[in-house]
């Protein structure tokens, strides 16, 4: 198949995150598989207009803002090289449906924005986006394929958008894994460590992994904490947790070999987000043997077996998130069986497992014989 795909960014921009990296994990792996793979995204600094990375071509026109209007000029004048559009949405979608309608679409929704929005943007355009932009955009895909990556978040998108069970068209497709689960336990640290790895960015909420610390050393003196990450809130965080006794410890974005390895030798993560689409991270901290304490949120219902893997939060404070971590590092024995069992659910998932249950939902609305096209867009 010839696939065009939409995203706002690349694996390559500075800023890509979890979408990006599933994006391109099962970009490159359809390559492999014989597909031509084309991602339309938006250029940043310093970056080339074309270039292939793994096998998928990648375009890159506009910026985060004027990239929706050239991926309509772009499909106006190539749509005869394709044979779907895969629509990425990240809070604000292509809106597909009003200009694509000789090839099928298919829709991905990694998570809905809701209340993320009042984070990450001020007011009054918070409001506007929560209360009408969101809806009215995903309105138009209501009879569109949608892929997304968590049960939560499929249930979340059925109210959202107002379909029954018997109206749904969206799929729920695996999440998969860059790293390979570790074969034995690695060796934690001395003495108890949590770690919040992320983007600092307010909807992630790393100021809530921090205070729990704080509420953390309460019961657990020498305990001591990694912040593992970078972000538009860094610099406000360190001047305001920063402290000269090393208890927490700032190591911006780092590659991915020391990330792991920071992983896997913290005895618990701290995922206190507003909502993931899955919680990539939970699961790479489970491949290194380290189960999460989770804000109990979409995605992370999914990504963290509560009771099993890892705990899920009574109450969303950093005063919850903190309850549920003294819990475990004070039980070293409750701690170990979840960290066992979090490294054996890791082993579950692979990059490989996910493009093929993609492919599969691509061949299926390419192939399918007949098209109704219908006022809101390209119905399978």
């Amino acid at each position: 198949m010839r696939v065009l795909w939409f995203n706002w960014r690349d694996i390559k921009n500075p800023a890509a995150g979890g979408a990006e990296v599933f994006t391109h994990e099962v970009m490159c792996r359809l390559v492999k598989k014989g597909h031509d793979m084309t991602l339309f995204a938006a250029q940043f600094l310093g970056c080339l207009d074309y270039e292939e990375i793994d096998g998928v071509k990648i375009v890159r026109s506009g910026t985060k803002y004027s990239i929706y209007r050239r991926a309509k000029d772009y499909y106006e004048t190539k749509k005869n090289d394709y044979d779907i559009v895969v629509d990425e949405i990240n809070t604000r979608p292509f809106l597909t449906p009003r200009f694509v309608r000789e090839k099928p679409i298919l829709a991905l929704i990694h998570q809905l924005a809701r209340e993320g929005l009042f984070y990450e943007l001020s007011f009054p355009l918070n409001f506007i986006a929560y209360h009408y932009l969101e809806k009215k955009w995903l309105s138009y895909y209501k009879t569109i394929p949608i892929v997304t990556v968590s049960n939560s978040t499929k249930e979340e998108l059925k109210t959202f958008l107002g379909l029954k069970d018997g109206d749904s068209n969206i799929i729920v497709v695996p999440q998969g894994l860059s790293v390979r689960p570790r074969f034995e336990m690695p060796r934690k640290e001395d003495v108890p460590t949590v770690a919040f790895v992320g983007r600092l960015k307010r909807y992630k909420l790393p100021d809530h992994a921090i205070e729990a610390f704080y509420e953390i050393r309460k019961k657990v003196p020498d305990a001591k904490m990694w912040v593992i990450g970078d972000g538009y809130m860094r610099e406000e965080l360190e001047k305001k947790y920063g402290d000269n006794n090393n208890n927490i410890i700032f190591f911006g974005k780092t590659e991915n070999v020391s990330k792991y390895d920071l992983m896997g030798k913290a005895h618990l993560l701290l995922v206190p987000s507003v909502k993931e689409g899955w919680g990539l991270v939970v699961t790479e901290a489970n491949a290194m043997g380290t189960p999460a304490i989770a804000y109990n949120v979409a995605g992370l219902r999914d990504s963290v077996r509560n009771g099993e893997t890892g705990l899920l939060t009574e109450e969303n404070t950093p005063q919850g998130l903190a309850n549920s971590a003294i819990l475990l590092l004070k039980d070293k024995e409750l701690l170990s069986k979840f960290s066992i069992n979090a490294l054996n659910f890791s082993r579950k998932f692979s990059w490989e497992n996910t493009a093929n249950v993609f492919e599969k939902v691509i061949l299926n609305n390419v192939q399918r014989k007949s098209t109704t096209i219908t006022e809101g867009g390209t119905e399978a």
